[in-house]
């Protein structure tokens, strides 16, 4: 790793598709890396995607702590062993509260799939289809200590289709959420924080 690159730590709850390519993302001229994948889970898929990568991996089992402020003392404890510039949420299912977001205030971002505002907490793509909604999407944004809250770093926009169902839909978001995230974190490390809005797609298919 370069002495100048920042370091990132992606943290994961599941397979970790949008962890793999930010990782991917993060070489050549790229002004960051990833220094760690740690997950809440320790028999997410990610996890294994990430070594295969050369990444080191963590893990700190939620379910083994009586309450959320305890796991987030153990999170914060091994985050401070690599000392990260940048934490990248990347389906990192658990909510953190207002003390652990303070702690990264302006460092952490998260991928949400939908067109925030709109449909903030899950089921972001049923909740889009019921609406009658044109468009679904996701959202790269700052975290802060309101839940899928804070600054909005960048958005790309596809098609609601007549005959989507959830899972068509998310098929196709995560899809652009694969062309966002690395967009956006590339520019973020690089102290950019302006807004991107990528082409809507024209190809839905």
């Amino acid at each position: 790793m370069s002495d100048s690159a920042k370091k990132v730590a992606i943290l994961i709850s599941g397979g970790g598709s949008n962890m793999e390519v930010l990782a991917r993302d993060m070489t050549g001229d790229h002004p960051a890396r990833p220094c760690l994948v740690l997950s809440s889970d320790p028999d997410a898929g990610g996890l294994a995607r990430a070594a295969a990568l050369g990444i080191p991996t963590a893990a700190i089992d939620h379910r083994a702590y009586p309450h959320r402020a305890a796991f987030e003392a153990a999170l914060q404890t091994r985050l401070a062993e690599d000392a990260p510039d940048i934490i990248a949420l990347a389906g990192f299912m658990r909510i953190l509260t207002p003390g652990f977001t303070r702690a990264w205030q302006g460092r952490m971002l998260n991928i949400h799939p939908s067109l925030l505002p709109l449909y903030k907490g899950l089921h972001t793509h049923a909740r889009a289809i019921d609406a009658g909604d044109a468009e679904a999407g996701c959202s790269v944004h700052e975290v802060t200590a309101e839940l899928d809250d804070g600054p909005i770093l960048g958005q790309a926009r596809v098609p609601v289709l007549p005959d989507d169902t959830p899972d068509t839909l998310a098929a196709r978001v995560l899809i652009q959420e694969h062309r966002l995230y690395p967009a956006v974190l590339r520019r973020f490390a690089d102290g950019d924080r302006t807004r991107l809005d990528l082409p809507p797609v024209v190809n839905i298919n």
